[in-house]
C-alpha cells in the first residue's frame, strides 16, 4: 500500500512569506486547439518540496546531485503532536535507526492554506538535529513550513552534515497505524537549490 504525503500543486498554492505565488494555467484547450496543455511557473520550495544542501550553505551542489540513495529509506515515525518545541528525548535513541528518514508528525498540515500556518509552527532543537546527524539520518521529514526560524540553525546544522529537508507533508496521520514503512521522496531532476517533490510512504 502507499500513502502519498504531497498537497496537491495547483494555481495560487501558499507560497512561504516573501516567495512568488504559483502559477498554474491550462494554455490549450481541446475544443479550440486540438489538445490541452497546461503552464506552470513555480518557486522550487512552494507545497511539498524537498531542501537541498545548497538552500542555506555556501555550496553548489544543485539538488540533481543528491544521489537517489539519499532520497528513499526506511521511515521512523515520531508522534510529537501538541509540542511547540520537539527536542531531544532520551528515547529516541532506541526509537531512530542509523540512515532512515524521520517523519515528524505535528499536526500542523490541517492549518496549510490557513492564518498562521507559515508563522506559528513547532520547530526543532539544535539538540534534536544533533541526535539526526549522530543517526547518519538521510532526511528529516516534516508537516510543517520548517524546522526552525530566523537563524535557521537547524537548517544549517543539518545541511553541513548532507541531511535533507521535506517540508510541507500531508496525510501524515495515515502513519500512525502503520507498523513499518519506506518513504521514497522524488524531487524534479533539476538543476537548483531545492525542488518540489512528490512524497510517498511505501506500507512494507
Amino acid at each position: 500500500m502507499l500513502i502519498d504525503l504531497t498537497h496537491t500543486i495547483v494555481n495560487g498554492l501558499p507560497p512561504f512569506p516573501g516567495d512568488a505565488e504559483t502559477e498554474l494555467v491550462q494554455s490549450r484547450f481541446f475544443q479550440e486547439d486540438g489538445y490541452n496543455n497546461h503552464q506552470l511557473n513555480i518557486n522550487m520550495h512552494a507545497g511539498t518540496h524537498i531542501d537541498g544542501p545548497m538552500h542555506l550553505t555556501d555550496c553548489y551542489e544543485y539538488l540533481n546531485k543528491v544521489p537517489i540513495e539519499s532520497l528513499i529509506g526506511q521511515g521512523c515515525l515520531l508522534d510529537v503532536r501538541g509540542q511547540e518545541v520537539i527536542d531531544y528525548k532520551e528515547e529516541y535513541e532506541q526509537r531512530i535507526g542509523e540512515y532512515q528518514i524521520i517523519v515528524v508528525y505535528t499536526g500542523h498540515s490541517h492549518r496549510f492554506g490557513g492564518p498562521g500556518y507559515f508563522t506559528d509552527y513547532p520547530v526543532l532543537t539544535p539538540a534534536f538535529a544533533d541526535l539526526l546527524v549522530r543517526k547518519k539520518s538521510k532526511m528529516v521529514a516534516l508537516d510543517t513550513p520548517s524546522p526552525d526560524r530566523d537563524p535557521y540553525e537547524v537548517h544549517t546544522r543539518l545541511f553541513e552534515n548532507r541531511i535533507l529537508i521535506a517540508e510541507n507533508l500531508t496525510n501524515v496521520d495515515k502513519l500512525l497505524d502503520v507498523q513499518a514503512f519506506e518513504i521514497i521522496a522524488l524531487p524534479l531532476k533539476i538543476r537548483a537549490d531545492s525542488s518540489i517533490a512528490r512524497i510517498v510512504a511505501r506500507v512494507l
